[in-house]
């Protein structure tokens, strides 16, 4: 077993390109053949294929920690759904498994416009996933597996409105917690995956914000030192060095 270096924002960097390029030639081409466009930037959406570097820099995390074995699976449906216990199951953006047992699963997400009408969503299936997949942990149905590691990686579009400060929530019986009162979308997003890894919902998040100009070069902004791509890449190289000594023994 050999560990191997992995400059994780270099990574990071290159997946955001990929991420802004696809989108935009998604885009251009939707429609092409038929004639019919989808409206606004759905297109892009329904192409599919531009978190595809995201997915590849995870499954890279993991052969860099030196693993002999893994089966990082992230095309496959089958081979990346894993049982639940609310649900029958749930299929994720990557799976890794070694010798038989889970080792980690990790959920990939991206935002672009649409802020307000989206964010209650994304932090319902964030946190129900998490939910499901320890609850399913704990029954022992993925069994023999020691606890696996599980991952939340989020990019939100870096825009005005994604920066802009919302207005006060006031409800007629209750309180709204004053940590969200009148924070940004994107100030939000940080907040909660902050939360779901305080809380141990997951064992690590990464949240960063790309613009649609400067990211098909590549750039993109990290706010918060807790929720970087590299406190994410070590955390999960961890866990790999883990079940790499467990298995040689």
């Amino acid at each position: 077993m050999s560990l191997q270096s992995f400059d994780a924002e270099k990574s990071l960097a290159k997946a955001v390109k990929h991420f802004w390029t696809t989108r935009f030639t998604q885009q251009a081409a939707q429609g092409s053949k038929s004639g019919q466009k989808d409206a606004g930037s759905r297109g892009a959406v329904t192409g599919g294929k531009h978190a595809d570097g995201f997915v590849n820099m995870v499954a890279d995390i993991v052969r860099s920690a030196g693993l002999a074995d893994p089966e990082v699976r992230y095309s496959a449906k089958r081979g990346r759904t894993l049982p639940g216990y609310f649900r029958p199951s749930k299929e994720w953006d990557l799976v890794v498994i070694s010798r038989g047992q889970l080792l980690a699963a990790v959920e990939i997400k991206s935002q672009v416009g649409s802020f307000g009408n989206n964010f209650n969503n994304r932090v319902e299936e964030a946190l129900g996933n998490a939910s499901d997949f320890w609850e399913a942990y704990s029954k022992g149905l993925y069994a023999p597996s020691p606890e696996p590691w599980l991952g939340y990686l989020f990019m939100l579009e870096d825009a005005d409105r994604a920066n802009a400060p919302t207005k006060r929530i006031e409800l007629d019986e209750f309180h709204v917690d004053e940590a969200f009162q009148s924070l940004s979308y994107a100030q939000r997003y940080e907040q909660v995956c902050l939360r779901l890894v305080r809380e141990r919902r997951y064992q690590a998040a990464c949240f960063f914000l790309s613009d649609k100009s400067s990211g098909k070069s590549g750039k993109f902004r990290q706010p918060n030192s807790e929720l970087t791509i590299q406190s994410f890449a070590d955390s999960l190289r961890a866990r790999a060095l883990v079940h790499a000594a467990r298995a040689a023994r």
